[in-house]
């Protein structure tokens, strides 16, 4: 039997992060559900999860430097960045820190799994109403 992927959520807003928790629990391991980027870094640290789903505005430390501080750390993770935020230069500083999944919210329900899917094989993944 194959273990489930350990994951950690990170989502400053409580309904947004309970959707999230919703989405990935029946297929995946959620092993922390925080509000903020410096709780992510200290569970991710602590508990060493295959996958990171991160908020990219939170407070405290948003996803993207949250991300690029695990990063630092050697932390080997891939990363699904979700977000309100369509911008290109978000996209372009996510993909900095190498194969990651960028979903927007409006596009939670259709992207997040195919993401997450094309991440923990070595792929990137774009929201398809993302402007490249």
């Amino acid at each position: 039997m194959t273990s489930r992927p350990r994951i950690v959520v990170a989502d400053d807003h409580r309904p947004m992060l309970n959707t999230l928790v919703g989405l990935l629990s029946p297929e995946f391991d959620v092993v922390a559900a925080v509000t903020d980027g410096l709780a992510a870094v200290a569970e991710a640290t602590t508990l060493d999860p295959d996958l990171l789903v991160l908020d990219i505005a939170m407070p405290g430390l948003n996803g993207i430097a949250a991300a690029a501080r695990l990063r630092k750390g050697g932390s080997r993770a891939r990363i699904v960045f979700v977000t309100n935020m369509r911008g290109r230069e978000f996209v372009d500083a996510s993909r900095r820190l190498g194969e990651v999944g960028f979903v927007v919210k409006d596009r939670l329900v259709p992207d997040l799994l195919p993401a997450i899917h094309r991440v923990l094989s070595g792929h990137s993944f774009v929201s398809s109403t993302i402007p490249l």
